[in-house]
Order: C-alpha cells, then structure tokens, then sequence
C-alpha cells in the first residue's frame, strides 16, 4: 500500500511540473527558424531580413526576421564575445539589438528538468534492485543468514515403515527418536543422547532417505541443509551461516540439523598444497565450536550423511561431536526384496513377475538401483504399449542399468562379429569348465554401451568373502576370451583391455593385500587401494624396497600367465565345445545358461517346443544368514570385483 501511494505521489508531481514547465521549453523549441550556423544569422542580418535581436544571457539571440510580409520568430546559438553587441550594432545600425539575462523561471525550469531525469534515473535504478530482493528471496542483502530449510507440512512425510531393510539402523535412530519424545526417561538413569549422528555408506544406499525418515517419526523441528551451502564467495559467510543455523535450532527446541554431503565442509584441516581453503577451515572451525564448545547444544541433535568419511577432520568425529557412526550398507538379497516391493507398490505388474529371483539377480545393487530399475521397466512397458509391467521389461531394465542401453544402429562386420561371438564364447565354455567360477546366467553378443558383448554371472547367494581358489578360476575365466582368440584365429585384438585390466587388478591384489603369494607369504605391501585424497597421497610412502617391488610384478606375472596357459587347456581340449557354442551365438545372439549347458553336453542347441509360456515358478524362500559387509559386486562380463580386504 505505502508502495502504491509514493508512485502515484511521484505521478501527481510529474503532472504538475509539465504543465508548469512545459510553456517555457516549448516556447523555445518551437521558434520558427533555428540557424545552425551563426554565420547563416550574421548573413541574413546583414541582409536586412532580421528585424529585432535580443542577446539573452551572452549565450542565444532571439528576435523577429521578416518573411515575406509576415513577422516571425529565430534562433541561434551565439559565441562568447564580450564585443558581440557592439559587432552586430556595427553589422546592422537600423536593426534594434537588446541585451537581457536568462529569467529566474528559465533557470528554475532548467534546474528542474535536471531534476526531474536525475530522480527518474534513481527510481528506476530502485525499483530494479526491490525487484531483484523479492525474486532471490531478500539473498541480496542476507549473505551470512543460513540457508537451511524447515521441514514442515509442506514436503511428502516419511516414516520408517517407508524403509525397507536397514533393521539394525533402524534401531538406533529410533533411539534418537524415543530420546527427543521423552527425554525424561534417559536423564533419569543419567544417560546423555549422542550429540552427533554421522550415516556412511555408498552413494544411492538410502542416507537421506533414513533422515526424511527421523524427521518424520521424531515430531520435532527438522533442519535440513548441504554441506556446499555454507561456503560462499564472500569471506566469513560460511561461519556466520553455521551460527545464524544453530541460533535458529535453539529457537524451536528439541531440534535436529542434517548437513548433508557433510565432507564438503567438514574436509580435514591444512589438507592440499598451500595450506588449503581458508574460508572452508573457518567455517569448520565454527561448526566445531557450536557442536560441542563452550555454550554446549543440549537439545539440538546433529544428523549428517558422507560417503567419504576418509576425508573427515578428526576433531569432527571425535566423542562429543559425532558420537555414533551408523554404517549403511548396500541391502542384502533380502532388503532388496522388500525395497523392490515398495517401489512397485503402485505399478501394475504382471502374473510371471517374481521379485525374489530379481532380488537374487541384482547382487551389489543398491536401494537407488532398484529404484531405477523398476522405473526402467515401466517405462520399457509403457513403449511397448503393454497395460501390464511383465518380467522381460525388467530384466531389460536391469541389463540396461549394468551394461547400458542396447546400441540397435550400430553396424558391425561379419568379420568383427565372429570375433565378438568367439570371445563371448571362450568367457562362457571356461566359466563352465571350472568349478569355482560363478554360475553363468546369459551371453550375448548385442552391443551395449561400450561393449560389444557382454557375459553376465548370477551368484547363487551373497558373498562377503571370496576364497583364493575362487580368484584364481575369476582370472582364468577373464581370460578365456583372449585365449579363445589365439586358439582359434591365431591372432588377438584390443577387445580384451578390459579383461586385461581387471584381472591384472586381481593378481595384483592377491599378492600385495591378501597375502596369496606363496613367495612373499602373508604380508600386505603397500596402502590399501582407495579413493585419492591429495593431503594424504603426498604423505604416504612406499613401505617396501625395490627388491620387493620386482618379486611382486614376478609373482603377478606368475599368476596370470598359469592362469592363461589353464585357458588355454580348457579351451584346446573342448574345440569342438567352443566352435559350436560360436556359431550358436552368431544365429541366436543371445543364449541363457541352460541353452550353454545343453549345448556344451550335448554338442548342438534343440529348439524350444512350441507350448504356451507359463509363469515362472516361485524362487525358493530366501534363507537367513548373518549379518556382513555386503560384497560390492555386479554380474558383468562374468568378472565381478573382488570383495574390499578385510570384508
């Protein structure tokens, strides 16, 4: 209202200073006759076409010319010359010149004018930054507010009943929960809640999904903020955020803060070259002192969620600060199981949909991999103009999320496709012939992605550690394609860098983390593989001599070339085996486990009786087994990861 008035204030001034002023300038811009050069004036005045000069101010003439038999009025600019007059008298005696100053209302109405286009100028300039305030939400001006929202009504509620799995994780929120609900209970046995709760775990495992949960069971103010938000530009902006946040917790007590990502400002101090990021220490530094410094937070609970706890400051995780560190792990076959029935809860599915053997088949995967992978298949199902969501869309789906779309467009040779059905091959025969290598689940030689052909595996259960037996028959099964391209063509191509890379990888690390060397014994050589951290890569150093790192490459040589040569054997006894399970790929392209089987036993691939499909009979019932570090692993290319040591 007080906006709308001081415009129109502004109109009603305008109005009044244009029709006052208007007279005067106009009166001067609409003289009959401007000259644009004095000479053309002193010509004509000569002449005697002028009739009266007037010198207004020593910086105009105006007067009268005559014009035919009519008198008209002049203009034009005249230059500084104390002598003017007196030249122009000399110029034209019979010609009235006078001479007069500029009038108090000529000056006013000039002042004014300058005025008037100085203060449009400045209320334009105004209403331009009003508008930028209302549109950024008053930032322009609020640098050091915080900017963490209050979860309120206004977003999706989550409980814990919308979380599947995670049991264990479960319970200790729901102490935090039962704490904030009814403190009293705890503070009567003298038991003190954990200031800070600090969720690891890989990236899509469900972090911020258990927060949304907290902040929906525990009924109390929920702060939610990312790491990245309180570091800005300015100077001191992510230190004032961090104290404007927590001066807003204490506010609405009991309260829980969750920083999300919290390795963006939570870095260990000095890290990089240079000394690191000054402004990011300081915010740090604040959030410390907030956490637990000499004004302590009673009621106000820290939530935050990383996947890079390597990269923490100390003084961050120590007792008082983050008290609890709660693991969240990718699900087990179970959890996956549960969380693929929440996610298609409200879709269509078809009678020969069986979520237990997809749950068996996505080993590794985490609960934003299902998520996707359920999506996938609708969306598959919805192009193929299907009413219902059938198994086939997501067992695309799920090929689509391991190995990429397929790639229908790309054209490749005769030549090349045999090469890429031999090699699929050699994977698909050695994998069979050993027995300790996962069990097969399907070949092809579509292109997806980067790949031209892809062998996958289904392991039987989930694994959290792996035998030395086992990576042995891993590495020689990575090599079967190779050596199914020398046995065969006599000859190798690059279609084998990747098998290459990881099997080098698992050679590598048997000898110099899992102590597998039989010539170096049980000792672990070197830092264990990780992410790379710069404070941290520079400080390390080797922790064995030159005359070990020799052993170690001989003994990786060692154990890759036995294993190539064990290919081999398999390969050259089982000819026959291999050339007919290539041609098999070249007509049918892609052939599942029991089509491998057949054909290996029996020489040649039956073709399936023509019967009515029916659905796919129940998986068995999940059995239970302890709970462990999950086994982060996927079925591609028939060479699955090995497990992290230690696992």
């Amino acid at each position: 209202m007080r906006y709308q008035s001081f415009v129109g204030l502004l109109v009603i001034l305008a109005i009044l200073y244009v029709t006052w002023a208007w007279p005067k300038i106009a009166g001067q811009a609409m003289a009959v006759k401007n000259y644009e050069y004095y000479t053309d004036f002193v010509g004509d005045l000569t002449a005697g076409k002028i009739a009266s000069v007037i010198i207004v101010a020593g910086e105009r003439a105006e007067g009268e010319f005559v014009d035919g038999s009519q008198y008209k009025r002049f203009r034009v600019e005249v230059p500084p010359d104390p002598q003017l007059v007196d030249r122009l008298r000399a110029l034209a005696p019979n010609v009235r010149i006078a001479v007069t100053g500029a009038g108090w209302s000529d000056r006013l109405a000039g002042y004014l004018t300058q005025l008037v286009l100085l203060g449009v100028m400045l209320f334009f300039a105004w209403w331009l930054i009003v508008r930028q305030m209302r549109s950024s939400g008053n930032q322009a001006i609020s640098f050091g507010r915080s900017q963490a929202k209050l979860v309120g009504d206004t977003l999706e509620r989550v409980t814990f009943a919308d979380v599947a799995g995670m049991t264990e994780v479960k319970e200790e929120l729901e102490e935090i929960v039962s704490f904030l609900r009814d403190r009293e209970r705890y503070r009567s046995l003298g038991a003190r809640i954990p200031k800070g709760v600090l969720l690891v775990g890989p990236p899509g495992c469900g972090k911020t999904l258990l927060a949304r949960a907290v902040a929906g069971e525990a009924g109390v103010a929920f702060f939610y903020i990312a790491g990245s938000d309180f570091v800005e530009m300015f100077v001191g902006v992510g230190a004032s955020r961090v104290r404007d946040l927590f001066n807003q917790a204490k506010q609405h007590l009991p309260a829980i803060i969750f920083i999300d990502e919290l390795d963006a400002v939570g870095r260990i101090r000095g890290a990089g070259i240079g000394g690191g990021h000054d402004e990011r220490e300081q915010t740090l530094n604040a959030l410390l002192v907030e956490m637990d410094g000499f004004d302590p937070n009673a009621n106000v609970i820290i939530m935050a969620a990383t996947n890079r706890p390597d990269i923490l400051d100390p003084a961050l995780l120590r007792p008082g600060r983050f008290d609890r560190r709660i693991v969240v792990n990718n699900p087990d076959v179970r959890e996956r199981e549960a969380i693929l029935k929440i996610h298609v809860r409200n879709k269509p599915l078809a009678p020969d949909v069986d979520l237990v053997a997809l749950a068996r088949r996505t080993p590794g995967f985490s609960g934003a991999d299902l998520e996707n992978i359920c999506n996938e298949g609708a969306l598959l199902a919805a192009r193929r103009g299907k009413q219902y969501i059938e198994m086939s869309d997501l067992e695309e789906a799920r090929e689509r999320v391991l190995a990429g779309p397929e790639r229908r467009s790309l054209v490749i040779s005769e030549k090349e496709r045999h090469i890429v059905a031999l090699h699929e091959a050699g994977h698909a025969l050695v994998g069979i012939r050993l027995p300790n290598a996962p069990q097969l689940e399907k070949v092809t030689i579509l292109p997806r992605a980067f790949s031209l052909g892809h062998t996958s595996v289904m392991p039987e259960e989930d694994r959290y550690m792996i035998t030395r037996s086992e990576i042995l028959d891993r590495i020689v099964q990575g090599l079967g394609g190779r050596a199914a391209e020398e046995l065969v063509l006599g000859d190798v191509t690059t279609g084998a860098a990747n098998d290459l890379e990881q099997v080098t990888e698992m050679a590598r690390r048997m000898v110099t983390e899992y102590g597998m060397s039989e010539e170096l014994g049980p000792l672990q050589y070197g830092k264990k593989h990780g992410p790379i951290f710069l404070a941290r890569e520079l400080s390390e150093e080797r922790n064995y001599s030159e005359e070990v790192a020799r052993t170690i490459d001989r003994e990786v040589r060692r154990i890759v070339d036995e294993s190539y040569r064990k290919a081999l054997e398999i390969l050259t006894v089982d000819r026959d085996k291999l050339d007919a399970l290539t041609q098999a790929l070249l007509e049918q392209e892609t052939l599942d486990a029991a089509q491998v089987a057949q054909l290996v036993e029996t020489g040649e691939l039956k073709a399936p009786e023509p019967a009515a499909p029916a659905a796919s009979a129940p998986a068995a019932p999940i059995a239970e087994h302890p709970k462990a570090a999950p086994e982060q692993t996927r079925p591609g290319l028939a060479r699955p990861p090995l497990p992290e040591a230690g696992s």
